[in-house]
This record gives C-alpha cells, structure tokens and sequence, in this order.
C-alpha cells in the first residue's frame, strides 16, 4: 500500500488570505495555455494579436460559470435547490469539466460571432491546451484529497483523509496522467507533426474522442459521487455525459476530413 503524502491543501497563507492549490492549478492551467496558445497561434496564424488578447476574458467567464452551474445542474441539484446562494460559494469547490468545456465553447462561439471569426480553427486551439488546466485540476483534486478512487487491495492503495479509512486507489494520478499528460502529448503531436490544424475541427473532434475515453476509463476505477451513485448498477454520472462527447468527436473527426477532401 502507498502512503497518502498529507500535502497541505493551502499553498500560501498571508493573515487571512489563503492561497489554495486548487486555485493556483486553475490560475496556472490558464496562463499556461494562453501561452501555449499563442505558439499555436505564430503557427498557424488563426487569429490577430488584438482578438487574441481580447478573447481571454470571455474564455475565462464562461469556463468558471459554465463549470459552476455544471456541478450545480449535473451532480448536486437537490442540495442546491435547497440552499441557492451557495452556488456562488465558489470558495468552497465543485466544478465540473463538462460544464466548463459548455461555457467555454459558448464563450468561444459568441466571440467569434462577434468579431466574424471561424469558430473551429479557434476552437482547435482551446482544445489543444485544455489538458494542461485538466492535469494541475486533476493533481490538485489529489492534494486535497477529493475525487478518490474505489476501495482496492492492489498496491496502489492509499488511506486519502476525511474519506472511511479504506484504502481506495489514486484516480485523481491516472486522469492526471490520461487526460493531462497523455491527451496533450497526442494533441501536440497532431497539430505539430501533422499539422491537423489544416483540418479545422479535427483537433476538436480529436480532443472529444480522448477525452471520452480515457475519462470513461478512470471512471472504473474513481468513486462515483456520493450523492448521485451508480446508474443501473455500474455506470456513473462521469460515464453518462462523456458517451454525447465521444459522438460528437467522431463526427467532427469525420466531417472534418470528409471536408478536407471536398475542399
């Protein structure tokens, strides 16, 4: 069995203000993309400095309220049905990654809307840089201990605090390791070695179809919500709402290349 590191969840403390990790991921998953973005950007030459700059603020507005009322609507509804104000507590957690992909992609489409832009050469690149803000979302999840797997017996066991005590295994690493690391590496290497963004929406397409599937993968193994539990017996919320996301990236896979040959 491996031993729970026991990091505390507050990075920085300054009198009263506490800095948490789950904050700096999201701070750092946005700088760090936008950086990131804008490689992408020199490259394939998407969209002008002006729009680029200007387009962080709507993707930022519509990834924490789209995240926001995700949780809200998807995994606590009673709860907040009964105690409204706190959906603002945003202090206190509770995101979800379908909501925020909602709010972004809306965010995105008015944007372009607005400006006249092409929706998915811009929506290649958000897709391009999303795992970087999954993996530090998903390493925070495992400092604070939350989002813990099933009871196991295997050696990757750890006891995670506040939970029963049972040693349950660490799926906040391995969605770290899929959605984060490996999603990325796939979605550089598309649109570097490939130069997939050549296709607009395949990089999205692409991005559906990982997600999907690795996200239904480390759902077999990460504790379903306590709240919500098990549909017919097996599947989880998670699994549910990632079935439309791996339809939709086939589509767009296809249409994207069927697009390409017509062109």
């Amino acid at each position: 069995m491996l031993k729970y590191p026991n990091i505390d969840p507050i990075a920085l403390q300054i009198g009263p203000l506490a800095i948490r990790w789950y904050s700096l991921a999201y701070i750092t998953g946005i700088l760090a993309g936008w950086w990131y973005a804008g490689k992408m950007n020199g490259r394939a030459q998407f969209i002008n400095q002006k729009q680029f700059d200007a387009i962080l603020s709507w993707i930022v507005v519509g990834l924490i309220l789209g995240g926001r009322l995700g949780y809200v609507i998807f995994y606590n509804t009673a709860y907040f049905l009964h105690h409204p104000v706190e959906i603002f507590y945003l202090w206190q957690g509770g995101m979800s990654f379908h909501g925020g992909m909602t709010g972004t992609v809306l965010a995105i489409y008015f944007f372009c809307r607005k400006y006249k832009m092409q929706f998915f050469p811009v929506m290649d690149i958000a897709a391009c840089v999303s795992p970087i803000g999954l993996g530090l979302g998903r390493l925070a999840n495992f400092i604070n201990g939350e989002l813990y797997g099933r009871p196991t017996t295997s050696a990757f066991g750890m006891i995670f605090p506040n939970s029963d005590g049972q040693p349950r295994f660490p799926s906040q690493l391995l969605e770290a390791s899929l959605e984060g690391f490996t999603m990325f590496v796939v979605l550089s290497v598309l649109f570097w070695r490939f130069n997939k963004w050549k296709n607009p929406g395949f990089l999205c397409g692409a991005f559906l179809v990982c997600y999907g599937i690795f996200r239904i993968i480390a759902e077999c193994l990460r504790e379903p919500d306590a709240q919500l539990g098990y549909f017919f017996q097996y599947i989880t919320m998670g699994q549910i709402l990632c079935i439309p996301m791996l339809l939709l990236g086939i589509y767009l896979i296809a249409w994207s290349r069927r697009r390409n040959v017509t062109a």
